[in-house]
């Protein structure tokens, strides 16, 4: 049990607090609710930019990264499609730092054209590297558009196109800050060797003057229901075929997702799942394969991944077949899911929780995820231990239908 502790500031600003007496340091971990799907259409990479932004010079200090190495810190960031966190790591004692430079880039940042000129050049070499000139590095931006065809989530964090990031102008960028970017958008969490109260006080001496904000209303459009599969196939010089498939599955915290992480748990986690002992061992035709979940705020998407031995047109097709074969079986047959295997799946969905959250970094995140999303970290895994087999059948068969398939063939050259 993860003792936890949470108050409100007056603006809005959620604070949850995690005390750890074995360790002398502190972790301090802010996300905002914002992500790529808050993004215009015409202007994607806004929300993943802003996050390189955010280093660039705040109203009162010039330099983040400066003033916490001299308190001994450390710090990193990520942006999602629902998020952007921030974390930063330093000793317990030098504390105060952090909600010093983290509420003072949450009051304003320092908008200069040299600042957005410089983290502008960062992501778009950024997206050279990771999407344009790394085999593979396109596929999302072929898988997500397949998969959605209205929703926002059908743009990779990174942005659409290096066009998009180019013409960014201070103006979106302020735009941007001030719609988004303020204390009831955000939840702050502390883990480490301090007292709530201290936290309560620093968080009242340094975010409270902050005023909350009018925060950009989120009208995202739905994904229509989709009636009948879709398939688009690409070929790259990349060294070998890739097969996705995949298949729309509920938003974070509905009935049907907690079933589906489980399922995919059960066909792809680890050497005693059901892909590796009959599809890579049991077959010739598969060198990988895999499944997971989006795991989004919003309906996301449940994925079959497959990378094959060779790149032939009967190789895609039976390989094709045995991937959504094997992930049916889990349905079709009413003796292939035992209760001996889901207990061995949510085992280890405890295991993973339990090993991560050792780490006060993964737990300060952790624990500010969970407060945007309104879940008790200590209930998530006795919540997987209510869901049944028959729960799992029921929802493999709603989820892993071939009518709602979206294909990708990400083919290798001949």
């Amino acid at each position: 049990m993860i003792d936890v502790q949470r108050a409100t500031l007056d603006n809005g600003l959620k604070i949850v607090h995690c005390r750890d007496n074995s360790t002398a340091m502190a972790v301090f971990d802010v996300i905002y609710n914002v992500g790529s799907r808050d993004e215009d259409p015409e202007l994607t990479g806004m929300a993943h930019l802003f996050e390189h932004l955010m280093f660039g010079g705040s109203q009162n200090v010039a330099n983040f990264d400066k003033a916490l190495e001299r308190a001994g810190g450390i710090n990193n960031a990520w942006t999602s499609q629902d998020f952007t966190n921030f974390f930063d790591i330093l000793p317990a004692h030098n504390i105060e730092t952090a909600f010093w430079l983290e509420s003072d880039r949450m009051l304003s940042l320092a908008f200069t054209e040299k600042s957005l000129d410089v983290q502008r050049h960062v992501v778009i070499e950024e997206f050279k590297q990771t999407h344009l000139n790394r085999p593979y590095g396109d596929l999302y931006h072929h898988l997500y558009p397949l998969h959605y065809t209205i929703h926002p989530y059908r743009t990779p964090t990174i942005g659409k196109e290096i066009s998009h990031l180019e013409r960014v102008t201070l103006d979106d960028v302020r735009q941007w800050f001030f719609s988004h970017y303020a204390p009831d958008n955000a939840v702050i969490a502390v883990v480490g060797n301090v007292e709530f109260e201290r936290v309560v006080d620093l968080a009242n001496k340094w975010f409270g003057p902050i005023p909350s904000r009018g925060i950009a209303a989120r009208n995202l459009p739905q994904e229509p229901a989709q009636t009948e599969p879709r398939r688009k196939t690409v070929t790259a010089n990349v060294p070998q075929t890739i097969i996705v498939k995949t298949f729309p599955m509920p938003a974070h915290g509905e009935k049907g997702y907690r079933e589906c992480d489980i399922i995919t748990d059960l066909l792809a986690f680890g050497k005693s799942s059901r892909f590796f002992r009959n599809l890579v061992v049991g077959s010739k035709l598969f060198t990988e394969a895999d499944a997971s979940i989006s795991g989004t705020d919003e309906a996301g998407m449940l994925s079959l991944t497959a990378r094959l031995a060779d790149n032939s047109e009967s190789t895609i097709k039976k390989a094709e077949e045995m991937l959504i074969d094997e992930a049916c079986r889990i349905y079709s047959d009413s003796e292939s899911l035992t209760q001996r295997e889901l207990t061995r799946s949510v085992n280890r969905y405890e295991s993973t929780l339990t090993f991560s959250l050792m780490s006060s970094q993964n737990k300060a995140t952790q624990l500010a995820i969970n407060e945007m999303q309104h879940t008790d970290i200590n209930s998530l895994v006795d919540n997987y231990r209510k869901v049944t087999t028959d729960d799992i059948r029921r929802t493999a068969r709603l989820i892993i239908d071939p009518d709602k398939c979206n294909t990708l063939v990400y083919r290798a050259l001949k």
